[in-house]
């Protein structure tokens, strides 16, 4: 699979709290949903085909974040991602169905007063990272694999290993499963060029309609570490979605500590910060 014919998009506010802790919640006071769980929107990262934008640079790096220039307050967003199948009808998005996911880092940068979500997104090349190990999905609805994984995150520096993100099962996500897919379904139709939110069924067409899109579905709540610490060059980032039947948080923070991961049913993401 070529990843850069994919189109990228992510869910903003899919996991309570984090988009407090991450300075963003004031983007979205006008933002209008219909529960309070609602995520709010849904933002592009990557567009392939699409003119005179930041966004037709390829993000996306297995292994390294490539620190942005004059940045200090970078931080990891792990995530889930889906890499979904996509039907369309009459060039709109009839469904979405998810074959493969993975660990996923949507670094971002605190960019306050920034029009678009998507321009605290991509920065330029590896300034986003997915695991090469891709989880063969055998269905998006209750019981299905998904259901049993965490999502775990670490920052390594100075031979010190540290909690970033909480240890979070994905079912915790507020819209999951045909719930998410239905409303992301909706947004990529409907939604507008309208506050920090963009016209997705634009940038669809901008990218020629592709056949897979990947969507990451939200960040995970930060520890107290993480909500207080920003990525520098010399740290590498580490994203985990495991098996919560194979292993514990425990075990798995074990591996971060000593940097050495064996076993099956795991999706690794690390990634060394480089200066630019």
């Amino acid at each position: 699979m070529e990843l850069t014919k994919l189109i990228g998009f992510g869910v903003a506010g899919n996991f309570a709290g984090h988009l407090e802790q991450a300075g963003e919640a004031s983007d979205f006071v006008n933002v209008k949903v219909k529960d309070a769980i609602q995520p709010k929107a849904i933002f592009p990262f990557y567009v392939p085909h699409i003119e005179n934008s930041f966004l037709n640079v390829f993000p996306i790096s297995h292994d390294r974040i490539q620190f942005p220039s004059g940045a200090d307050n970078l931080q990891i967003e792990p995530e889930v991602c889906l890499i979904c199948d996509v039907e369309y009808e009459n060039n709109k998005v009839k469904a979405l169905q998810p074959c493969e996911f993975a660990a996923f880092n949507d670094c971002s940068i605190r960019r306050p007063g920034a029009r678009k979500i998507s321009e605290k997104k991509n920065w330029g090349s590896a300034s986003k990272g997915m695991s090469p190990q891709r989880i063969t999905l055998d269905k998006f609805s209750s019981g299905g694999e998904l259901d049993h994984y965490h999502i775990a995150s670490f920052l390594r520096r100075d031979g010190e290993c540290h909690a970033y993100g909480l240890d979070s099962p994905a079912v915790e996500y507020s819209y999951f499963h045909e719930t998410l897919l239905n409303w992301v379904t909706d947004k990529m139709n409907h939604q507008q060029d309208e506050g920090p939110a963009e016209d997705i069924s634009a940038l669809l067409k901008a990218a020629h309609y592709p056949e897979k899109v990947i969507i990451s579905i939200g960040a995970t709540r930060y520890t107290s570490f993480g909500e207080q610490n920003f990525l520098q060059p010399g740290d590498e980032s580490v994203v985990v979605v495991y098996d919560a039947r194979r292993y514990n948080a425990e075990q798995i923070s074990q591996m971060a500590a000593t940097g050495e991961f064996t076993g099956e049913g795991m999706s690794l993401l690390r990634q060394l910060v480089v200066a630019a």
